[in-house]
């Protein structure tokens, strides 16, 4: 019903707008029509519509390119618009992923099954190393494309972190992509360590409570950073190795264990010995030692290798023989850090690396004591004590004082036999040049003396020539002679013939007188 003060039967003024909009000219009365309010559309406002939507529009078009034509581009601009219209109920986010971690779990033939690998190392001070330990990493048999690098740098004063990433930008551009490894993980974080990296700080007694903790917290941090749900393996080494077969890894594997380790020696030089046994921190647990650690204080870390601690547990080391079956195995309690492949189920149950002693141990003995408690997870830890890796040989003090002598003695006897050497030049010098005459002068006398042999030889022949040429003629004056005997024979006889004939002549005539005188 419309209101009292207006009325249908009225008529609009011709000026008035059709929507209810008041009249444009005045008057005594107005009417409110039941339209909507429109007020009157002017151009600015317009343009302005207008411009936001081509700029909508042209938006919309912008991002649909880079969208369909840009896929990388895609992470940054969200998901597709499209995927929302998607009614499949197996459409995620790109932010969430779904891992089985059942299929993580290590088998004896990994590289077979592409089981994923993360190759640890803690570094300090470790760039006279780098090269050493990235040629062993291209020699890795392993797919490299399946093995994951780690590295955390802690407490160095050297260059390592400049010499890593180099080698590894180098290792990465390989033009051989079966020599790319993985993805690859640089971390730094410092612990504090005070203790010097020489041989007789790294390695005193008094330094290996607190070291061995503080590199306990270097694996944890290096491992909990860089484990990742791909992961079926976690192989820890050092980069002082020097030497070890580039099968090393598939060796390990294939034995299926949670955590094994190999048998690690060092090389010597002849004067000690050749070679001597490394790491001792791979052990079985013994009653002795069992015994001393109940009466040590409850931060009190027992180390191997030790006077101060006579433990005499069974050490892997010294049960190598270089002609022993590699894959015998042995059971032991505490693990040595040099080279250690574990499944990575292992440190995903809990068990780590204590940065604080663990029923009197720490670091990776104290991991073979976790892992031995953790048996009751059905974890298994072994050793081979005839599958051998050569660590680097480093001096001790001892070592470095009787190096020293001893070079002090080679130098010492080189000397001397320089000096004996040149004494012996000199003396050779002087009496080459004085025989140098005496060697010129037995030349002439040899000049001469093969002269006079060679006049005497033709001497001799002219003689011989002579000899021969008299006794040919004493051969032709005795053929002469015979010739002239048998011709004077031959006279001779014709004079004794005619001697004989006038003898007979002049016989004949007195006889014939005596046969006239009767």
């Amino acid at each position: 019903m419309l209101p009292t003060h207006s009325s249908p039967k009225e008529k609009m003024h011709r000026h008035a707008f059709s929507n209810g909009a008041y009249p444009s000219t005045g008057g005594s009365t107005f009417s409110i029509q039941p339209h909507k309010f429109q007020p009157r559309s002017q151009p600015a406002l317009r343009r302005r519509r207008q411009l936001i939507q081509r700029l909508l529009l042209a938006g919309s078009i912008f991002l649909t390119v880079l969208f369909f034509f840009f896929p990388n581009l895609r992470p940054n601009l969200g998901h597709n618009p499209l995927t929302y219209l998607n009614s499949n109920d197996d459409s995620q986010l790109e932010t969430v992923r779904y891992y089985d971690l059942n299929n993580v779990q290590g088998t004896a033939r990994g590289w077979e099954r592409e089981e994923r690998i993360l190759l640890c190392a803690p570094l300090r001070d470790a760039a006279p190393h780098l090269n050493m330990f990235f040629g062993h990493l291209k020699n890795l048999t392993y797919p490299h494309n399946l093995i994951d690098l780690a590295f955390l740098v802690g407490d160095s004063k050297d260059n390592t972190i400049a010499l890593l990433t180099e080698k590894l930008e180098e290792l990465q551009a390989n033009p051989d992509p079966k020599q790319q490894f993985g993805e690859i993980s640089i971390m730094e974080k410092d612990f504090g360590q005070k203790v010097n990296q020489d041989v007789e700080s790294r390695h005193g007694f008094a330094a290996q409570a607190g070291r061995r903790k503080s590199m306990a917290q270097a694996r944890n941090w290096l491992l909990s950073a860089a484990l990742r749900p791909t992961h079926s393996w976690v192989y820890w080494r050092d980069v002082d190795v020097e030497t070890a077969p580039f099968t090393i890894l598939e060796d390990l594997m294939r034995h299926n264990k949670d955590v094994i380790v190999p048998n690690v020696w060092r090389p010597l030089p002849d004067w000690l010995g050749g070679e001597q046994p490394y790491d001792l921190n791979s052990w079985q647990e013994s009653e002795t030692a069992l015994a001393l650690a109940d009466t040590l204080d409850e931060d009190a870390v027992i180390v191997e290798g030790y006077a101060e601690y006579a433990t005499w547990r069974p050490h892997l080391a010294y049960l190598r023989d270089p002609y022993g079956d590699p894959d015998m195995e042995m059971e032991i309690d505490g693990v040595g850090g040099v080279s250690i492949l574990a499944k990575a189920k292992v440190f995903r149950s809990g068990v780590h690396f204590p940065a604080f002693s663990f029923e009197k141990h720490a670091e990776t003995e104290g991991f073979g004591k976790a892992s031995f408690m953790a048996k009751r997870m059905k974890f298994s830890v072994v050793g081979l004590p005839h599958y051998t890796i050569w660590h680097l040989y480093e001096p001790s003090v001892d070592d470095i004082r009787h190096m020293e002598e001893m070079e002090k003695e080679r130098k010492a006897k080189e000397a001397a036999e320089k000096a004996k050497k040149d004494k012996e030049n000199k003396l050779k010098e002087s009496f080459d040049s004085k025989s140098s005459d005496w060697e010129k002068e037995k030349a002439q006398v040899q000049d001469l003396v093969q002269k006079a042999k060679n006049e005497e030889q033709e001497k001799t022949e002219a003689h011989e020539g002579k000899e021969a040429s008299k006794d040919g003629k004493k051969e032709d004056r005795k053929e002469g002679g015979k010739e002239d005997r048998k011709e004077d024979k031959k006279a001779k006889e014709e004079d004794e013939d005619e001697d004989e004939e006038e003898e007979d002549e002049k016989k004949a005539p007195a006889k014939g007188a005596e046969r006239e005188r009767p």
